[in-house]
């Protein structure tokens, strides 16, 4: 029987490193924490964004007198439609709630609120969800507690109904 040559073996290096990286890649997919950790940004100020109003007006701020919602909302969006009745009712009992229009047609934004009613301080445009990364957000409705120093203080993911408002609300200083 003949042995293998060096070039023959050789050849088979290519091989036997795409076994080995396979594995190692296998491996550390079994291992690793594959949860999202969506409250990322709880703790943390908000961040400096200025975004473009609905209503065609200068840019504006994320940052408000607190404590204060942001609400990150879509016309597209089933979930939205559902929590709109809870923000009409927060805003009705005071509560500030800045809304951001999140990769929407700022027409189509308009007219959900024009149908359903305007619980928003103000409405912020994010049609390229710039201030949806910079908060976190893996999809409309969500909801983040602001206090008055600007830091967020609790995130709500989903439709925001009545106990989770007066949970949320409850947290802030």
């Amino acid at each position: 029987m003949k042995r293998p040559s060096l070039i023959q073996l050789a050849a088979l290096l290519p091989l036997i490193a795409l076994l080995v990286l396979g594995a190692m890649f296998a491996g550390r997919s079994l291992w690793r924490d594959s949860q999202v950790q969506t409250d990322a940004m709880v703790g943390k100020p908000v961040p400096a964004l200025s975004l473009p109003t609905l209503d065609g007006g200068p840019p504006a701020s994320l940052r408000g007198d607190g404590p204060y919602l942001v609400n990150f909302f879509a016309s597209w969006c089933p979930p939205c439609v559902v929590e709109h009745p809870t923000l009409m009712a927060l805003e009705a009992a005071g509560v500030t709630i800045v809304g951001v229009a999140y990769k929407d047609d700022p027409a189509k934004s308009r007219a959900f609120l024009d149908q359903r009613g305007d619980p928003f301080a103000r409405v912020l445009v994010d049609r390229d969800a710039r201030a949806g990364m910079e908060f976190g957000v893996t999809g409309p409705p969500e909801t983040y507690l602001v206090s008055s120093d600007g830091v967020i203080l609790a995130k709500h993911v989903g439709a925001l109904d009545e106990a989770s408002a007066r949970a949320m609300l409850a947290k802030a200083r």
